[in-house]
């Protein structure tokens, strides 16, 4: 069901990820994310998924909540996969049949393809899971401090972002709260063709719009009766502050980084391949 997405959601635990400061994990995220689009070799991607799995195992977080979070992108994945059978041709042909053509580059291409998508969503699943909606607000709110230069409105785009990562297991909870009571009322959303499908979510996506529309009012509400103006003239309680924990996933990440750097560029730089 929708409730078993894990983007977006927070899971409570007492772990090194979890103790390290929201912007330390994001610009690592970040770093990380760069490293998975950097990563072009079988070797590179089993170093990405051996620093995935350290974090795992330093975050506390079950690997079946992170698994989770790659459910929704299966279709996005067999899709790809469909469609790389059409546009990528060369290589050696391993199976032809009418207009399919099935090469060992295709393989290699769609596994790699395949591989960034998951590594990507579980990665950045991982920051949500460690890190609740309001230390993520204050962690972009201080990254992106600088800009309150050029009067750019950091603090409602943190707010917003904080916002609508709290929504998302809200609605997901909703749409399939709405899907369980259509059920209970006859309705069928698994038979017929895919227009008869899309035909028969309608009963769906009317109720869940009214409820976010719904939802979004009283949140308006809710911060108006608290005085919210904005940033302006507003504290802090908990002040963000660096800690150990912080400069050791940031030196354990460069150093992942780094190789993931070196083995694209050792092809071009034959001093830099270790001799076997």
């Amino acid at each position: 069901m929708l409730r078993d997405a894990a983007f977006g959601q927070y899971y409570p635990a007492r772990s090194f990820v979890h103790s390290m400061d929201p912007r330390a994990k994001i610009l690592l995220t970040i770093l990380y994310l760069v490293a998975v689009f950097l990563a072009s070799s079988y070797t590179a991607f089993a170093a990405v998924i051996l620093f995935l799995g350290l974090a795992i195992l330093f975050s506390g977080v079950k690997l079946k909540s992170v698994l989770k979070s790659v459910k929704p992108i299966l279709f996005l994945i067999v899709f790809t996969t469909i469609i790389n059978l059409f546009f990528v041709r060369e290589g050696t042909v391993l199976f032809e049949w009418w207009i399919f053509r099935l090469t060992d580059a295709t393989l290699h291409f769609t596994a790699k393809m395949a591989l960034r998508l998951v590594l990507l969503v579980m990665g950045s699943s991982l920051l949500t899971l460690t890190t609740t909606p309001v230390a993520l607000t204050d962690g972009l709110e201080s990254l992106l401090k600088p800009l309150k230069l050029i009067r750019f409105p950091v603090h409602e785009l943190a707010l917003i972002m904080s916002i609508a990562l709290r929504f998302i297991p809200i609605l997901m909870d909703e749409t399939d709260r709405i899907i369980r009571a259509q059920k209970a009322r006859g309705a069928d959303f698994e038979s017929g063709n895919l227009f008869r499908r899309a035909k028969a979510m309608l009963p769906v996506l009317i109720p869940l719009l009214v409820s976010a529309f719904r939802r979004a009012d009283e949140l308006s509400d809710a911060m108006d009766s608290r005085c919210y103006w904005g940033a302006k003239g507003r504290t802090k309680f908990k002040q963000l502050r660096f800690s150990w924990r912080d400069l050791v996933g940031a030196l354990v990440t460069l150093i992942f980084f780094g190789l993931i750097v070196w083995d694209m560029v050792a092809p071009f730089f034959p001093i830099l391949v270790i001799p076997s």
